[in-house]
């Protein structure tokens, strides 16, 4: 299977963020300038294809960064692990909810997603100016959709960490780099304004050819879309988006659940949106600007010792014992204590050298995959796709929308179609729901937890729940908490214009 592949030419022509000194002093290393570049069809599409380039970041400013950092580290579904307390020490922090603005975590989340939305407002001001009489008008109308989607996405992300950041839609001048925050109000309503305008013009799934896998589709706005309304509890707008997926046909719920992580899975039947992945980049260390494709996430959560990673991302027993008796779901999700690792043998705690009781399944690879690619560290070239949005997310997004609108029998219809495919091989299948009022909504919840787990969700579901101190309070969260620290690096360089967070 073909996959989207970000070519080091296309990332690396433009200028960087406007409040990151070193990447604003950078010049471009292939000899393109703004000057000379956006000339023709093949200048919009190389600018595109480098606004989609900090989706597969792993590492920015000599850093790592990832959403499950958050959405699983600062959650109950999982420690942070690693080889202890003093392994990477700010993630850490971010587990046990003592991040500070000085976290060098959040701060190269935040300047990634802010290269890519400078890249996206580079190609929404040129792109639709090139004057190519061969350039043709679909694909320039796709192009320009494909950056609203990629700008709406680097801003969900930033949003839902940090809340008030600074709006940017368009390239800024010098005199204009120290950008204030802007209510979340705004930017989420940014958000939905690029989504909707996305969805109008991309294709469908089934609409793009097997080498464009990876490019943003009308599912994929609409899925994010859908997320962003249910963040904010706009039922109404999240049921009408949900039923519009669920009503094209597009997707449907993989046959085996298990097969959905595996390198086979890749963009299969349930996949509405995933970050492509590929080793063909080989492992370089230093600032990922497309010379490494791979992901990392493979090594970081692979347990340590005889088996090859570093052993994070560690479930809790609380998680464990969340899953009911006949769920698949379970064994596809943890690694527990004699089950066989793949080609890297079988999982005890003398091989593994620590006294876990288990370890991450859904971003596992085997010994051979991993290091198939024989170019730099092989730690880098890991190339699992990052499943960003699941139809069986949809389904249960459409659940809670239901529920919410008074529709149960719409709620249970949806949650039952999943809890259906996670027991669909058990000898012993997972009930039906028939519950309604407060157990419902919980059985929703319930679903969530069990069939998104691991997959950087969690956390953020809880606080958009309103459940955060509910759940997690033992763990030392508070309610300014819902969001994290502005870091200290981007309110220094704005000369004091942006605003701390509440609480920090």
């Amino acid at each position: 299977m073909k996959k989207l592949i970000f070519a080091l030419f296309a990332s690396s022509l433009f200028l960087g963020f406007f409040s990151c000194e070193d990447e604003l002093n950078k010049l471009p290393i292939v000899g393109e300038l703004e000057s000379n570049f956006y000339q023709t069809q093949g200048d919009a599409v190389n600018a595109v294809t480098a606004a989609y380039d900090p989706l597969q970041y792993n590492y920015t400013n000599e850093v790592y960064h990832f959403r499950w950092f958050i959405g699983d580290f600062a959650s109950d579904d999982a420690i942070k692990g690693g080889s202890g307390v003093t392994d990477q020490p700010q993630l850490e922090e971010l587990s046990t909810f003592l991040g500070t603005p000085n976290n060098i975590h959040l701060n190269a989340n935040w300047t990634a997603d802010y290269i890519g939305i400078y890249r996206c407002n580079l190609v929404l001001e040129n792109v639709p100016a090139i004057e190519d009489e061969n350039f043709d008008e679909n694909l320039r109308k796709r192009l320009i959709a494909e950056a609203h989607f990629l700008r709406a996405y680097y801003y969900f992300d930033l949003v839902t960490i940090f809340g008030n950041v600074p709006l940017v839609d368009r390239t800024l001048a010098p005199s204009e780099y120290n950008q204030p925050n802007t209510e979340e109000a705004l930017i989420w309503d940014f958000i939905e304004q690029d989504l909707m305008a996305a969805a109008e013009v991309l294709p469908l799934k089934s609409q793009y050819p097997l080498s464009s896998l990876g490019r943003a589709t009308k599912g994929a706005a609409q899925g994010l879309l859908l997320r962003s309304y249910v963040y904010q509890n706009k039922w109404p707008d999240a049921l009408a988006v949900a039923e519009e997926i669920v009503d094209s046909g597009e997707y449907a719920l993989t046959e085996d659940y298990e097969n959905i992580f595996k390198k086979s899975g890749e963009n299969g039947a349930g996949s509405v949106f995933e970050i492509q992945r590929s080793p063909l980049g080989g492992g370089f260390w230093g600032n990922v600007n497309g010379s490494n494709e791979g992901n990392l996430a493979n090594v970081y959560q692979i347990a340590r010792g005889a088996f090859g990673g570093w052993g994070f991302n560690i479930p809790t027993q609380d998680f464990v014992d969340e899953f009911e008796t006949g769920d698949i779901r379970l064994n596809a999700s943890v690694f527990m204590v004699g089950d066989t690792m793949g080609d890297r043998g079988v999982f005890t705690k003398l091989a593994a050298g620590a006294d876990h009781d288990y370890y991450p399944r859904k971003f596992f690879v085997s010994r051979s995959e991993h290091e198939e690619i024989n170019i730099g560290d092989p730690s880098q070239n890991g190339e699992s796709n990052d499943r960003i949005i699941r139809y069986s997310d949809v389904l249960l997004m459409h659940a809670e929308a239901a529920f919410n609108m008074g529709n149960e029998g719409l709620a249970r219809t949806s949650l039952n179609a999943v809890r259906e495919r996670a027991s669909r091989t058990s000898v012993q299948p997972l009930p039906e729901v028939t519950s309604s009022g407060s157990q419902l909504l919980a059985d929703i919840y319930h679903e969530r937890r069990v069939e998104l787990g691991l997959e950087g969700i969690r956390y953020f579901d809880l606080i958009r729940q309103g459940r955060g101190a509910e759940v997690l309070g033992d763990a030392g969260y508070q309610d300014f908490q819902r969001l994290f620290p502005i870091p200290q690096q981007q309110i220094d360089l704005s000369n004091g214009v942006l605003i701390q967070n509440s609480g920090y």
